[in-house]
């Protein structure tokens, strides 16, 4: 039988939106449902805004998910910065601050300016730390989903089985999640612009290459984390190329924003990072733009085999590489080595959310954990 958390979820996601929708789709009594959707009223879940108006009978009052009933803190780590933001449980952004902090400086000063960020963000928002229903941090690497732990991390030295988690529940005192920051990107990305996506797969482009992957509205993450690390597939011809996994000829290091910059520092300008390289594109340089799109054209070749496997709808671009020549470069080598067939409705673009994108995402996981339908109804019957 349907309790509250079920109730609730039916409503969070908009499969009913008015009473009459929960009785018609849970089969419960009128009073049951009445007795349920009390329970989440009182608790401050849900909302009764507006009505309704049907063809015909009485008007019926809308029920919504109260996102302003509690907050979210997201930490999006890059290799050269991080992103801490702080959202409602929709995911709209309410405060954000940029950090330069370094993957390489090692898990303890990250986390702790995280953690210190955090503070500043929640204190500038005038929002107290009760109020803060977890927070979100997203990584450049797999992550253990069972221990929410880096899962030897390709480009993060001294970050393997961290325990993130009790680093930063140590340090703020609220729940934590931990996801790759592909999976994250690929979630807000799906959930903002590609609603009624089957399958989407978000590319992301930086200092590194990590592809997150979301079927039928969820993340796939693979076995233990592992699913959609195409930088380090490994390529024909590239045994010179050295990765930071130590391997050689991973895509990564043939095509990575670290790649396309020692090609740009190959030619007198300074470029360390996927960082320097978007600034370069953002100011129309004629050389990032024609190495970016080479890299693309390396890349989109792998991403054939993706599209080949999955058959995905969206093939979404982002980091800080997405561009139109990144953009264009892919186009060029995905649909010449992909069937027809696979790609007859798919779509590549840029993404919508940009550098926002893992922020929604890590909302969206967060919002998807804690208010799911067995934390609440465990949370209303103590």
């Amino acid at each position: 039988m349907s309790g509250p958390g079920e109730v609730l979820e039916l409503i969070r996601t908009g499969r009913a939106i008015t009473r009459g929708d929960v009785l018609e789709i849970t089969g419960l009594s009128r009073m049951t449902v009445s007795t349920r959707i009390d329970a989440l009223l009182e608790a401050g879940l849900i909302v009764e805004n507006g009505t309704e108006r049907p063809a015909s009978g009485r008007p019926s009052r809308l029920l919504e998910f109260n996102s302003a009933r509690a907050t979210v803190l997201t930490a999006a780590v890059d290799t050269t910065h991080t992103m801490v933001a702080l959202t409602d449980l929709a995911g709209r952004l309410i405060a954000e601050e940029r950090i330069e902090v370094a993957i390489a400086d090692g898990p303890d000063r990250t986390l702790d300016e995280i953690a210190a960020t955090a503070r500043r963000v929640l204190a500038g928002a005038r929002t107290p730390l009760e109020r803060v229903a977890a927070i979100g941090i997203s990584i450049p690497g797999p992550v253990d989903p069972d221990t929410g732990r880096p899962s030897q991390p390709p480009i993060m030295p001294g970050w393997d089985a961290y325990p993130i988690p009790d680093h930063l529940r140590d340090a703020l005192g609220v729940p934590v999640l931990v996801a790759n920051d592909a999976d994250a990107a690929a979630l807000g990305e799906q959930r903002a612009a590609h609603a009624d996506s089957r399958a989407l797969c978000f590319i992301k482009v930086s200092s590194g290459i990590g592809a997150g992957i979301v079927i039928g509205g969820q993340v796939y993450q693979g076995t233990d984390g592992g699913a959609g690390d195409i930088g380090h597939v490994k390529l024909a011809g590239h045994d010179d190329e050295v990765c930071q996994c130590g391997a050689h000829g991973c895509l990564a290091a043939v095509a990575s924003g670290r790649a396309v910059a020692r090609a740009l520092s190959a030619l007198g300008k300074n470029a360390e990072s996927g960082s320097d390289v978007g600034a370069y594109l953002a100011a129309g340089d004629p050389d990032a733009a024609a190495l970016t799109r080479a890299a693309g054209r390396v890349i989109g070749g792998v991403v054939a085999t993706v599209v080949s496997l999955l058959n995905p709808g969206e093939v979404v671009l982002g980091g800080m590489l997405a561009s139109a020549p990144l953009l264009a470069g892919v186009r060029e080598t995905l649909y010449p080595r992909s069937l027809p067939r696979a790609t007859r409705h798919l779509t590549v673009s840029q993404s919508t959310l940009g550098e926002h994108a893992g922020i929604v995402g890590l909302a969206t996981l967060v919002v998807e954990r804690e208010y799911s339908a067995a934390a609440v109804n465990a949370a209303l019957s103590s």
